[in-house]
Formats: C-alpha cells, structure tokens, sequence
C-alpha cells in the first residue's frame, strides 16, 4: 500500500487524463462490496470522533475550553471526510494544500489546552497528509506529525514510555484511515472498471455482428442478385439452364440463411477452397472471364475463416463497384505464408458510393487479417486493374488472443 502512494488508483493520475474519467457513477455505490468498504471507514471516523470527545470531557478543563473543543471536533470531521471523499484526491494541490492547512491549524491549536490527549485528531491529520500530497512530501511530514505529540506529553510531565505510546497511536490512526480510504477508493474504481469492461465486452460483441452481417449478407446478396438478374434473361430461350441458375439461387439463399443463424450464435467458419469456388461460380454468371490458381494445405481455421472473408468481399466490390471483364484469383503457399491476391480489370477511378454505411469492407478485412498477424494491401493502376492482396501465417499463432477470437472465431454460445 505504501509503495503505491502515488496515487496511482485513477486512471486520470496514472495517465494524467482528465479529472472525474473515472468518476463512480451512481449505481457503484450501491454494490454490496463498495457499500461495506465505506460502512467500515465511516465507523472508523465515528471512532475516532468518539475517543476525541471522551479526551475532552475528561481532560479535567473549563467548561468554556470543552465547549470549544466540542466545536471544534464537528469542523475537523468534516474536513477528513472531505479529503477522505472518493473524489478527494482529484481536487488540485492547491486546494489541496488549503484544506490541509486548515486542518493542520485546527488540530494544533487546541493542543494548547487539551496537551497530549488531542493525539488522534493527529491521527487523522497525518492519514489526510498520506492521502493528497505527492508521496516524496506526504511521509515525511506524516513522521513530522507522529513526532509532534511526544513534544506536549512530555512538557506535560508524563513518562517517556506513555509518551512514545501516544506517538505510537497517533501514527497508527493516521495509517489506518490512510489504508481504509484508499481500501475504499480501490473497490469503487475495481468495480466501476468492472462495469466498464463488461461494456466494451458488449460493444466489441455488436461490432463483431456487425462485421459478420456485412461480410455475409453483402455477398450473398449480391450472388442472388445477379444470378435472378441472369435467370430473367434466360427464361424465354434457355429455360433448362435458367432452372440450373434458380437452384444456384436457392442454394445461396439456404447456406445465407445456415451463414446468419452460426454468427448470431457466435461460431462461423469459412473454407476459403470452397469460397474460390463459389466465386467462380458467380463471375462466369456475371459474364466475366475467371482465371483461377490455388495450392493451398491444410489451414488453421482461424486463417481459412478471414482468408475466405477476404476473398468474399473482393468479389462482392468487384460485382457492386466494377465493370470488369476478367478476374484473376491467385492462393498460394510459401515458405509459411499464405498469399491471396485477386486482379480485376474495368475498375472506375472516380467511383463514390454515397450511401452513409458503405466503405467498411476493406477496413473490416485489415482488422481480421491483423488480428491474425496478417497484412492487406489494395492498389489500382494507371489502367484500372485493381489488386487486392492479403497475407497470413500458414500456422496458427502460438498464443491466440481473446481479442482475436472476437474478431475472427467467437466461441459459441456468445450471444449477440
């Protein structure tokens, strides 16, 4: 507890962010935990507020002197539970200082009339130094404090050993109230961290959603577009081969619908074979010439699954986005990684969809394939060929992060 002083348990000071960042909010302080932690500093306070008032109706003065330590008494608790407040220690030091030189002011002066037995509101003096100075200062002068009350026990005549007793007990109120703040403070900011966290849980969970939605229903969508758009032409001439295309379309809806049903239960995997297939499928509808080239072995899943989604969106742009006429689809593998690029011609430079959702397929794709230690690259040439490139390691990562397996391979059962 000593070592971490530097007031370290907020993330505005350890990061030097804004004040509040971490403010509490309001349902916090209702948590079992937070709520116990501040019942058992209040009733240290309390206790102290207790011994100080018994010290001074038996410390044998005038009625006027114990009226004035009874006055006294109310003004000193308020202070310490202002710097004992969960936001005490986020006011600036010139408040800081302030406050504690009232407090220091309050707490020696009646040390005049009542001598050693106002030891513990030094006690609290020294735990309020710990709490809002920086710690090169705060020690010293909690030591300084500590020291201070052998001077009037012994001016009052008492034994040396009694002397260092009071010492002893002024140093250990201080040190308590010190680590039963801080105690306090670490659970509130434990548990409001804790509520954080789970919603960046939920918000990564949406965006994984989202990601998952748009990869799959941008492609299906488009396949069954185009392959209705070609059936309607076929019917009148070729209707044996506008049937064939109708089961094509009713196979893409089913596997769309199978696709949708495992990313709203948190498990999809992707072939990125069959992917290279299916693509071929749909350019040759579109009427565009494929060339396809793939040696692939055995994939990782998690390196098949955001391959295969790259491949996916490549050719959805190409179909939404190009007037292509031929397509090359190249998969390879050297020397430990996994080299996917796909080449179309009759790209449009000055293309621009308006709409307010579109453009997150790429930026989609560059998170997944850093996420497995992969790259994507896209470049357009001078005579609109566009290449897409993405490279991964042909081997799982040794250790898989949890923030990976969000991305790409959520396990199952997360609901979206």
């Amino acid at each position: 507890m000593m070592d971490s002083h530097d007031r370290s348990d907020s993330a505005d000071e350890s990061r030097g962010s804004r004040p509040g960042a971490v403010t509490p909010p309001a349902l916090v302080h209702r948590l079992p935990a937070p709520r116990i932690a501040r019942t058992v500093l209040g009733t240290a306070l309390l206790g102290c507020a207790l011994l100080s008032t018994t010290s001074i109706l038996t410390a044998g003065v005038s009625p006027a002197a114990e009226a004035t330590g009874l006055v006294l008494l109310p003004a000193l608790l308020a202070l310490q539970l202002l710097h004992c407040a969960a936001g005490g220690n986020r006011a600036s030091l010139r408040r800081n200082c302030l406050t504690l030189a009232l407090q220091a002011l309050l707490t020696y002066l009646p040390f005049l009339i009542f001598q050693a037995l106002w030891e513990t509101m030094a006690g609290c003096l020294a735990a309020s130094l710990l709490l809002l100075l920086p710690r090169r200062a705060a020690w010293p002068l909690y030591a300084t404090v500590g020291l201070s009350v052998l001077v009037p026990a012994l001016l009052q005549g008492r034994p040396l050993l009694q002397s260092v007793h009071l010492t002893l007990t002024t140093l250990l109120t201080g040190l308590v109230l010190y680590g039963l703040t801080r105690l306090t403070r670490l659970i509130t900011h434990l548990h409001t961290t804790r509520g954080e966290l789970a919603r960046q849980a939920v918000t990564g969970e949406r965006l994984r959603f989202a990601r998952d939605l748009h990869d799959l229903l941008g492609f299906s969508l488009s396949a069954i577009t185009l392959k209705s758009e070609l059936v309607h032409q076929l019917i009148p001439t070729q209707p044996t081969r506008a049937m064939k295309e109708m089961d094509d379309i009713l196979a893409i809806a089913g596997q769309s619908l199978t696709d949708v049903r495992k990313a709203a239960s948190g498990y999809r995997t992707l072939s990125l074979r069959q992917e290279i297939r299916t693509a071929q499928s749909m350019l040759h509808a579109a009427g565009i010439q494929v060339h396809t080239e793939f040696e692939l072995g055995a994939l990782p899943p998690l390196i098949d699954t955001a391959l295969a989604t790259t491949l996916r969106e490549a050719v959805t742009n190409l179909l939404r986005h190009s007037k292509a006429t031929h397509c090359r689809i190249k998969a390879a593998q050297h020397d430990g990684v996994i080299r996917l690029s796909v080449e179309n011609d009759g790209v449009d430079p000055a293309y621009h969809n308006p709409a307010p959702d579109s453009g997150n397929g790429l930026g989609n794709l560059r998170t997944r394939m850093t996420a497995i230690g992969g790259r994507l690259e896209s470049d357009l040439g001078k005579d609109g060929t566009f290449r897409l490139i993405a490279e991964a390691p042909a081997r799982k990562p040794p250790e898989t992060s949890p923030e990976t397996r969000d991305i790409l391979f959520p396990p199952n059962g997360s609901a979206a």
